[in-house]
C-alpha cells in the first residue's frame, strides 16, 4: 500500500529502474541509484512480477510530456504568451495554443 500523502515516483525513475534491472543489477542496487528506497524498489520488483511494467523505450517527443504540460500551465499562470512559452520549450507555438485550448476548463480559465 502506497502512503497516501507520498507522490509516486515518475515514470522517468521507473524508467531509468528498470533499465539497470535489465542490465543485471539487484533490485536493491537499482532502487538506490534511481534514489528509491531499497523496499519500494522491492515492491515494484515484485508486483510486476520481475517484467518491467512500462515501455523502457525514451517517448518519442511527438507528444507533450507531463512535465512540458506542467511548465505550460505554470507559466500560463505567470501571464506569459504563447510564443514565449514555445519559445522556453522549444515547441511549436501552436502545440502550445492546443494544449492550453484542450485544457482551459480543467485550469480555471
Amino acid at each position: 500500500m502506497r502512503s497516501p500523502g507520498r507522490p509516486s515516483p515518475s515514470r522517468v525513475v521507473q524508467r531509468q529502474f528498470w533499465r539497470l534491472i535489465a542490465t543485471g543489477v539487484t533490485t536493491a542496487e537499482a532502487a538506490i541509484a534511481v534514489g528509491v528506497s531499497v523496499p519500494v524498489g522491492m515492491r515494484w520488483f515484485r508486483h510486476a512480477g520481475g517484467m518491467p511494467p512500462l515501455s523502457l523505450a525514451e517517448p518519442s517527443g511527438r507528444y507533450l510530456s507531463f512535465e512540458e504540460r506542467e511548465e505550460i500551465a505554470l507559466m500560463r499562470a505567470k501571464d506569459k504568451g504563447v510564443r514565449e512559452i514555445a519559445r522556453e520549450l522549444g515547441r511549436n507555438p501552436a502545440t502550445i495554443s492546443r494544449e492550453l485550448r484542450r485544457n482551459a476548463a480543467t485550469r480555471g480559465g
